[in-house]
């Protein structure tokens, strides 16, 4: 997949009040249609706000779609397949045993397949920041190993992205897609928080 693949459409921008530190018309929200090859319209949104720095991306499928897993084995030549990972979706390399689930502050976002394991390098690395005890930095250590391996091409693993809306894709002759089941929907996270009254 490349460049023309991908046409914009319509956007719009405005400037608002920042939802985090409630500056006046700090924050610009900003949206842009895309017309994505195999996948169809998306919408993009952005909010940044310039007084503290808070941002927030988003991607939305125009269409409805039924939930869905993706997967891919990665190799060096699959580095540059789109991905389009929506809010709601749990990217996954099982056999690296790594997994980014959705959550409040969760953002969709368009990349590639080595911008996802640069996501996950970041991530572990920040991880290990945080978790200081021996058998963290050892485990951080073994993942950030292998997925340095694999966007070498020195180690192919396998990609999952599950989601419960659909909205998710890998763009990849080689992907496959499948319908996910009850049982496995009943598993995941949305990321959205359900207030269930009784």
């Amino acid at each position: 997949m490349n460049l023309d693949d991908v046409s914009s459409g319509k956007g719009a921008e405005m400037k608002i009040d920042c939802p985090v530190c409630g500056g006046k018309n700090t924050a610009t929200y900003t949206t842009q249609t895309h017309e994505i090859a195999y996948f169809g319209e998306i919408v993009e949104s952005t909010i940044q706000c310039e007084k503290c720095g808070f941002r927030h991306n988003d991607i939305l499928a125009t269409e409805q779609k039924d939930p869905a897993k993706h997967s891919l084995t990665i190799t060096e030549k699959s580095l540059d397949s789109r991905i389009v990972r929506s809010q709601s979706a749990t990217v996954s390399l099982p056999e690296i045993g790594i997994k980014v689930e959705p959550g409040p502050k969760s953002e969709g976002y368009i990349s590639n397949v080595e911008g996802v394991l640069l996501r996950f390098i970041a991530t572990t690395e920040r991880a290990m920041n945080i978790f200081q005890d021996d058998l963290s930095q050892e485990n951080g250590k073994k993942v950030l190993n292998d997925l340095n391996k694999v966007l070498n091409g020195e180690l192919e693993t396998l990609l999952l992205i599950e989601d419960p809306f659909g909205q998710s894709k890998i763009m990849d002759i080689h992907a496959k897609t499948e319908p996910l089941t009850d049982e496995e929907l009943k598993h995941l996270k949305t990321g959205f928080t359900v207030i269930d009254e009784n």
